[in-house]
């Protein structure tokens, strides 16, 4: 395999950490083992830009399994697993691209390595293979089969590009499906968002004042865990509906004008840009921890901090403080990106089973219906979200009811009454 990774030697520690999240990834195990059976993705090239993790690593098994050939690199510079990425090209699973601290230049490097490979099908987590193909390297659109996009951000950013008319191939939009945004953004992102806070700062949380920038799915699952650890719980927002769920789910809702003057820590989950800036900066208590969940460094304003600070220094691995004039100290985490890759391990893997499930469904599906797809985004099958949730069940060894045929004869007809 071509490969640029850290180090070869952490291959066996990588192995041994794979095969621990396995053991929970029982729904991709059951698809793994029919895709090795009927081989659907035979000599199909796929491109993909994800966080080089243990789970993804059972993925791209998956994937390799159905007789695919791939290569991946990492879609955030910080988010690699150095012994997974090494553990990948050792055992000639995949061309691997990967390095945790990377640079940009290395960054944007890796993905061309990745797109030299020419894909047909692009797998993202953040949509960066997909605005590179678009903006740099057209002459490989042809190419493409299809596509599938793992984050909020990356949905956004695709639908941006459909609504303008550029889009130039099909994309699945893995991130819609219930069985992953109800789950992965919500279980998952509470939990190792929370994780890696932890993990930065090793700070109590009971409480303090937690300040979350953002309620939808991941929203609720960090202010529900923190929550949980014992922190008071402020939600921001801009949606009416969002907020006034928050308020109903016993949260307080206010201006981040407001709630940078009482925060403790606080963590941005919106897919938007400078949601914590300048202005904000300025009232924020000596402190305070400023995290991200978000899929890119643009939520917390770094420009204007460093502008702001008149001395900077990395106080814990993954804590750079910023000094500002009046002597007080903001913590920036893990500069600005994903607090829960960069400082901790990401989603646990029983819950990527299912957003993982998705993808390599997706993918099937995409080969599936080759020529039949127009350019635009589409929502993951509802019989692949129902096959997911089934299988899941089934892993947990729970069962559930079925409608009789009167109940379902009754769910179907207009004619009852009072």
């Amino acid at each position: 395999m071509d490969c640029d990774v850290k180090d070869l030697g952490l291959a066996e520690k990588g192995r041994a950490r794979i095969e621990w999240a396995d053991q929970e990834m029982r729904v991709l195990a059951q698809i793994r083992g029919r895709f090795e059976k009927e081989k659907p993705l035979a000599g199909i090239r796929i491109g993909a830009c994800l966080h080089v993790t243990t789970e993804t690593a059972n993925l791209l098994r998956t994937l390799v399994a159905g007789g695919a050939v791939v290569a991946v690199c990492a879609s955030n510079p910080l988010s690699t697993q150095d012994d997974a990425a090494a553990a990948l090209c050792e055992d000639d699973i995949a061309d691997v691209y990967a390095i945790k601290g990377e640079d940009n230049e290395t960054y944007y490097g890796h993905i061309n390595a990745v797109l030299d490979t020419r894909p047909q099908i692009t797998m993202d987590d953040g949509m960066d293979l997909v605005a590179t193909l678009h903006k740099e390297r057209r002459d490989q659109l042809s190419d493409l089969i299809g596509g599938t996009e793992e984050t909020t951000t990356g949905v956004i950013r695709l639908r941006a590009m459909q609504t303008g008319g550029v889009l130039a191939y099909p994309i699945v939009a893995v991130n819609d499906a219930d069985t992953k945004h109800l789950f992965d953004n919500r279980f998952g992102t509470g939990q190792s968002t929370i994780d890696g806070i932890v993990r930065a700062t090793n700070r109590l949380l009971a409480g303090r004042t937690l300040v979350v920038c953002g309620y939808g799915q991941c929203g609720r699952g960090v202010a529900s865990r923190a929550r949980g650890m014992g922190a008071r719980v402020i939600v921001t927002e801009v949606d009416a509906l969002r907020a006034l769920e928050a308020v109903m789910e016993g949260f307080e809702a206010m201006p981040i004008r407001e709630a940078c003057r009482i925060g403790d820590v606080f963590v941005t989950v919106t897919g938007d840009t400078s949601i914590l800036r300048r202005e904000h900066f300025d009232a924020m208590k000596d402190g305070a921890v400023l995290a991200n969940s978000g899929h890119f460094d643009v939520e917390i304003d770094k420009s204007a901090l460093a502008e702001m600070a008149t001395d900077v220094r990395r106080i814990r691995e993954f804590v750079d403080e910023y000094k500002l004039p009046d002597g007080r100290r903001l913590n920036l985490l893990a500069e600005g990106r994903l607090v829960n890759l960069a400082a901790a391990e990401g989603h646990p893997a029983a819950v990527m089973d299912m957003s993982f499930a998705n993808q390599a469904l997706a993918v099937e599906w995409i080969v599936q219906q080759r020529g039949k797809l127009e350019p635009k985004v589409y929502g993951v099958p509802a019989e692949i979200d129902r096959e997911v949730a089934g299988l899941k069940l089934a892993a947990m060894g729970i069962d559930i009811d079925e409608l009789t045929e009167e109940q379902a004869a009754y769910l179907s007809s207009w004619e009852h009454g009072t």
